[in-house]
C-alpha cells in the first residue's frame, strides 16, 4: 500500500515551505508547482530544470497520482470518449465534443453518482467516491491534448455534465475550477465553464454566496413536482419550490441567467400542461432552455417524444420570449451522449 502523499494536494506555499525545510531555496517550490500544473508533468523525471538529487528526494516523499486514459473511442461525428483510469483502479468517463468553432470537454466529478435519476445510466452505478481536484483537472488536460491533436485547436469550453452530481462534490469541483482558470494552471475563462446540477438548493445558494464566476445549468426535465419526482426521485427531498427559491437567490446575487436542461419524453412530459408549467417556471429569472434529445439506456422505459411535441415546446417558449435551443446529441454510437456514461468498457 502506497502511503506517500500526492504532491498535488499541496498548495504552492506548502511546497515552498517543504523546500525551505529541506535546506533548499523557496523558489524550488514555484518550479515544481509549475511542472505539476502548467506543464502537467506525469513524473518527477519530467522536471528537467531540477537536479537529479532533488528529483530523487521528491520521489522518496511524494507521488503524482496522475490519471491514465485507459481506452479512447471515436464517434463517426468526431466526438471522443475517454475511459479514464484513476490511481486506485476506478474508472470514470469524459467526452470531447467538437463543434464548428469550438471544442467542449464534458468532465466527471464523481465515480458513479449520489442521485437517482431514473433516465440516466450513471445513476445505476452506486457512488463510489468523489474525484479529487487534480483528477478533474487531468480530464481537462487530456481532452485539450486530444482537441489539439485531432481538431487542430485548443479546448475552448468545459461542462460539468459527466458522471456525478458536481454540487455533491462542491469543494473539490471549486478547487479544480480555480486551478483550471488560474494563470498558474490552464488560464481558461470561468465564463467558458458550465456547472450542471440536478438541483441541490442549499448548494446553489452557497455558490451564489461564494461569488463564483462560472455559469449554472439545471437539469430540470419537468416543472411539475409529481412528474419530476417520478423521474428524479430526490425531487421529493428538494422540491421545485425550494429549487426556485434558490435559483432566484442565485440570480439576485450573480445576475447570471440560468440554463435549464430539459429532455422531452413520450407520455411523461410531452403534454400541454407540461409546457405551461415550464413556461411559468422560466419567468421568475432570466433563463434559456436547452431541449435535449433523449439517448436510450437499454430498457426502453423512456422514449424520445415526437417531433411535434418538441416543436410545440419550442413555439410556446419562443412566444413567451424565452430563448430555446434544440440540442442534438453527439457521440451516440459510442454511448458518449447525455445520460449514457456508465463505464460499459
Amino acid at each position: 500500500m502506497n502511503t506517500k502523499k500526492d504532491i498535488r494536494a499541496l498548495s504552492k506555499e506548502e511546497l515552498r515551505d517543504f523546500f525551505v525545510k529541506e535546506g533548499d531555496k523557496a523558489f524550488r517550490g514555484n518550479q515544481v508547482y509549475e511542472w505539476l500544473w502548467v506543464k502537467s508533468a506525469h513524473s518527477f523525471d519530467d522536471m528537467t530544470n531540477i537536479s537529479k538529487e532533488t528529483r530523487a528526494m521528491l520521489e522518496e516523499n511524494f507521488v503524482i497520482n496522475h490519471i491514465k486514459v485507459d481506452a479512447m473511442q471515436k464517434s463517426s461525428d468526431g466526438t471522443i470518449k475517454n475511459a479514464v483510469k484513476l490511481h486506485d483502479g476506478l474508472i470514470v468517463e469524459s467526452v470531447l465534443i467538437p463543434a464548428k468553432n469550438r471544442t467542449t470537454a464534458c468532465v466527471s466529478s464523481q465515480v458513479g453518482c449520489s442521485l437517482d435519476c431514473r433516465f440516466c445510466a450513471t445513476a445505476r452505478l452506486k457512488r463510489m467516491r468523489n474525484l479529487n481536484p487534480d483528477e478533474i483537472y487531468d480530464q481537462v488536460v487530456a481532452i485539450d491534448k486530444e482537441s489539439r491533436l485531432y481538431h487542430n485547436r485548443p479546448l475552448s469550453n468545459i461542462v460539468f455534465m459527466g458522471m456525478g452530481e458536481p454540487l455533491m462534490n462542491y469543494n473539490n469541483v471549486l478547487k479544480a475550477i480555480d486551478k483550471i482558470t488560474s494563470e498558474e494552471g490552464l488560464g481558461m475563462s470561468p465564463k467558458r465553464i458550465v456547472v450542471s446540477t440536478s438541483g441541490v438548493p442549499k448548494m446553489i445558494k452557497k455558490m451564489a454566496d461564494d461569488g463564483v464566476k462560472f455559469k449554472l445549468a439545471v437539469s430540470l426535465h419537468s416543472a411539475i413536482d409529481e412528474v419530476r419526482t417520478s423521474i428524479m426521485p430526490f425531487n421529493a427531498t428538494f422540491p421545485l419550490a425550494d429549487l426556485r427559491e434558490a435559483l432566484q437567490y442565485w440570480y439576485l446575487k450573480t445576475k447570471n441567467r440560468i440554463t435549464y436542461e430539459y429532455v422531452v419524453w413520450k407520455d411523461i412530459n410531452d403534454k400541454q400542461k407540461d409546457i405551461d408549467a415550464l413556461v411559468e417556471f422560466c419567468k421568475f429569472a432570466p433563463s434559456k432552455v436547452n431541449l435535449i434529445e433523449y439517448n436510450p439506456i437499454d430498457d426502453g422505459e423512456f422514449q424520445q417524444a415526437s417531433n411535434q411535441a418538441i416543436d410545440k415546446y419550442v413555439s410556446q417558449l419562443e412566444k413567451n420570449n424565452i430563448t430555446v435551443t434544440v440540442r442534438r446529441s453527439r457521440g451516440k454510437d459510442i454511448d458518449a451522449a447525455c445520460g449514457q456514461l456508465a463505464n460499459k468498457s
